[in-house]
């Protein structure tokens, strides 16, 4: 190994830190870009609640618009990537400072974590596409 993985490997081994400053950036930057494409996804999100709620429309309604549509699926598969990237950051954060979790099993944890929302949200938008 080298780089970043032997700085998170040997920060996790020491106990004290998870990773290297340079690992530690790229986190951080994940999660802003993250939140600011969730931010966009959830306003578009729920313009279109509003729009389906106003304008009298039901489920099958909704789900008549949506299916084959290869826009919204990429919408949803963009929103289900934002969401898969920030909230394991977020909550790898919260047990490190909450509960003192700081090895490498956290990071095991969080990337497992990644991975199932990342297939159970496209198990979600394929349905409502498919």
């Amino acid at each position: 190994m080298n780089g970043a993985a032997d700085d998170l490997v040997a920060g996790a081994s020491a106990g004290s830190d998870m990773g290297s400053a340079k690992s530690e950036t790229w986190l951080w930057i994940a999660q802003r870009a993250s939140a600011a494409l969730l931010a966009v996804c959830v306003l578009a999100h729920l313009l279109t609640i509003i729009y389906a709620v106003r304008h009298g429309l039901t489920g099958a309604a909704i789900l008549g618009r949506t299916r084959g549509n290869a826009a919204w699926l990429a919408f949803y598969v963009l929103y289900v990537f934002a969401i898969a990237v920030h909230a394991p950051i977020g909550l790898r954060t919260l047990c490190q400072e909450w509960l003192g979790w700081r090895n490498a099993s956290l990071n095991w944890f969080m990337s497992a974590v990644a991975l199932a929302l990342f297939v159970f949200g496209l198990r979600a938008a394929w349905a409502v596409f498919a």
